[in-house]
């Protein structure tokens, strides 16, 4: 299984030939190369199509794959480590520095690292990347920047513009898709063009992209105008970067009043958008919501604006050096902070939306947009978190996506921004409240318990102090979760069955009240009351299916598959917990995942074949790591592991377990969720349906 996550080319790749072998070389001799050329020059389809070619086969020098960390979107450098995570599939649940992860997880792998986009955190990347290369023996990075890294070692190779004759290809290449019913030959005037334009890619598509209303002499004439305008008069040849900036200024002045006005409202956007978060954002009386498509479909036509497919549906995006000339107009307009404020909106409406639609059919999807929406979502939160009059915005937002920080494993990052909210006094009550209980109950993920007690401490007080039941009963809960995690399992028992109390005196019913009548049922396994356990869980699972919930219900579908477990019910144990490990996949849940296939394990053991055991045991074992010691140290939760151990290595004995454990342990996350979920090995099986690029594997 090729493990990369670079993504498919949309159309086809014209000439560099001499540069994609110059690459190919740098590559077998540096470990650092970085390519470094003027904004639009192909630095990025270069690295991509050379990074595409590697050989990631067992006993090649990348043998651990390709991994691309897409920079420019990237605003805060604290995130920097989080974001490299994030592209190596890694999900850490610990209070491990990033960095601390990132080298551990590398310091034996063979691995091609592509950064892409990082001359605006250039100090910041060069130190990470020091640190990296000199921690890491195998690892190589290929870079994409205007700038280098400047670090011993590194070798740079600047890029230059296509040549006549692939500028012409290219320009050819990319006209028959932008206006199919004209004919562009490799004539004079279009050969002129392209020289104009110094062999830009950018600048070509760009150009391309008019042939539907202008003819190659009518783009010459007016491309003279504007030389003209910015050299005085001077026909000699423009530097490279003023060249790009004069065929975006061009293509800019092309465009129709209403074209340029989104074109600079767009620019707030720092990541994929789609239609409907333009139509907000960007509408207005100068350009009526009903309008927008129409206009939008114009800059797509004119290559301006890109659509894409992602897991989320249809997006659309701006290449970061369109989108910056757009900021620029919109600075120049003096509608950059309204602009940015009507943004915020729009993501703190659907940072809501998705936390309303997280309790329906809908998880998945709500899972998917928000992956996406994750560099817009980070740009309201900076902006938020700068305004010391919108705090309690930056409290609620951070609070209102409990969901993807807890359900779809960000606690690190969801732990960066709710640390920076609740450091705020926002005299916003409710908002403050809502962030320290959200805060507490990442924190208790984390095993940061000191972190935990003192967050849910202040909101218990805040509560009592304002009279919040709401609050009183979250935190009574998280109490409650930290007892569980902590084998106090009286205490955790009395504090849940409070919390759940209160939730009903309110009327509150969610994912969070049903996951703590599952942790309830936790205690009461652990206690020995396994009747009102297994109680508990069916009418948990039972409101799932009637609301079409699944992350909660695969917890549920785990002690009901405890309980089969304990009573011999073998088939019934398994069959439980296949589909308890498939939602956990879908959902990147790495908590319910190890926890479901230790237990699998056991019930395998329990079948009478200890190999395959031993194998699901090993496949768990890089999972903890990333888990940490909530549930790592937890005397209850490990005793399935425990119990597996001990059974299957006596009849395997000592050596022949720990072979078979090594097997599982060398599993990628994929391939170890299949072998669950099949009881068997499988060879060249895609992942199950659902089980996406999101899913991610710890070392």
């Amino acid at each position: 299984m090729r493990r990369s996550n670079l993504p498919a080319e949309l159309n086809r790749f014209v000439g560099r030939d001499g540069d994609l072998g110059e690459l190919e070389r740098l590559l077998a001799e540096f470990r650092l190369v970085t390519v470094v050329g003027v904004g639009g020059v192909g630095k990025s389809r270069l690295v991509l199509r050379a990074a595409a070619a590697v050989d990631v086969g067992a006993e090649k020098r990348y043998c651990d794959g390709v991994r691309l960390a897409e920079l420019a979107p990237l605003r805060d450098p604290a995130l920097l480590e989080q974001a490299l995570l994030d592209a190596l599939g890694l999900t850490d649940h610990t209070r491990r520095p990033p960095r601390e992860v990132l080298v551990e997880h590398l310091a034996d792998r063979r691995l091609l690292l592509v950064l892409d986009g990082f001359e605006h955190l250039v100090d910041d990347c060069a130190g990470l990347v020091r640190e990296l290369l000199r921690r890491s023996p195998g690892l190589t990075v290929l870079a994409a920047a205007r700038c280098p890294l400047r670090l011993d070692g590194e070798a740079v190779m600047p890029l230059s513009p296509l040549p006549d004759d692939d500028a012409v290809r290219l320009f050819t290449d990319r006209a028959a898709a932008a206006a199919p019913g004209v004919h562009v030959e490799d004539a004079g005037p279009v050969r002129e063009l392209c020289r104009r334009l110094d062999g830009i890619p950018l600048a070509l598509e760009l150009a391309a992209g008019r042939l539907a209303v202008l003819t190659v002499e009518q783009m010459l004439h007016r491309l003279d105008d504007r030389f003209r305008l910015l050299t005085g008069g001077a026909r000699g040849a423009l530097p490279r970067h003023q060249t790009l900036r004069t065929a975006i200024g061009w293509s800019h002045e092309l465009c129709t009043p209403r074209e340029r006005l989104l074109w600079a409202r767009l620019s707030v956007f720092a990541g994929p958008f789609d239609l409907e978060a333009v139509e907000y954002v960007c509408g207005g009386p100068e350009l009526p919501a009903d309008e927008v498509l129409d206009v939008v479909a114009g800059l797509v036509t004119q290559s301006v604006v890109v659509r894409e497919e992602t897991p989320a549906g249809p997006r659309l995006r701006m290449l970061d050096t369109v989108r910056a000339y757009g900021a620029e107009w919109l600075a120049a307009l003096g509608d950059e902070e309204r602009m940015r404020r009507r943004h915020r909106d729009w993501y703190m409406g659907l940072a809501t939306w998705c936390e309303l639609e997280w309790f329906s059919p809908r998880q998945a999807e709500v899972a998917a947009c928000a992956d996406s929406a994750l560099p817009n979502l980070r740009a309201a939160l900076e902006l938020c978190l700068g305004a010391p009059d919108e705090a309690h915005l930056a409290q609620h937002l951070a609070a209102t996506l409990w969901f993807s920080w807890v359900g779809c494993g960000r606690l690190a990052e969801g732990r960066h921004w709710l640390d920076q909210a609740v450091a705020l006094e926002s005299g916003h009550d409710e908002a403050r409240l809502r962030a320290l209980w959200v805060l507490g109950y990442v924190a208790i993920l984390q095993g940061d318990n000191p972190a935990a007690v003192t967050a849910l401490y202040e909101c218990g007080e805040g509560a009592a102090r304002t009279g919040n039941a709401l609050a009183a009963a979250y935190t009574t809960h998280r109490m409650g979760c930290l007892a569980l995690l902590s084998d106090d399992m009286p205490r955790a028992e009395d504090l849940l069955t409070r919390a759940l109390t209160a939730y009903r005196e309110q009327g509150e019913l969610n994912s969070q009240v049903l996951m703590g009548q599952v942790e309830l049922a936790m205690a009461k396994v652990f206690l020995g009351d396994l009747e009102t356990a297994v109680a508990l869980c069916q009418e948990v699972r039972e409101i799932c299916e009637d609301r079409g919930e699944r992350w909660t219900r695969a917890y549920a579908l785990y002690v009901l598959a405890y309980s089969a477990w304990t009573r011999g019910e073998h088939g019934e144990a398994r069959e439980l917990l296949r589909e308890c490990i498939a939602i956990d996949h879908m959902f990147n849940d790495l908590v319910g995942l190890v926890l479901a296939i230790e237990l699998l394990a056991l019930v395998t053991a329990a079948e009478g074949d200890p190999a395959e055991a031993a194998v699901l045991q090993g496949a768990a074992a890089p999972m903890w790591e990333a888990v940490g010691p909530p549930l790592f140290g937890s005397g209850y939760f490990s005793a399935p592991r425990a119990l597996c151990e001990q059974r299957a290595g006596e009849e395997l004995g000592a050596e022949r377990f720990r072979s078979y454990v090594a097997e599982g342990n060398a599993l990628p996350l994929d391939a170890a969720v299949l072998r669950a979920l099949s009881g068997r090995p499988l060879d060249g099986v895609p992942p199950p349906r659902g089980a996406t690029a999101r899913a991610r594997r710890p070392r």
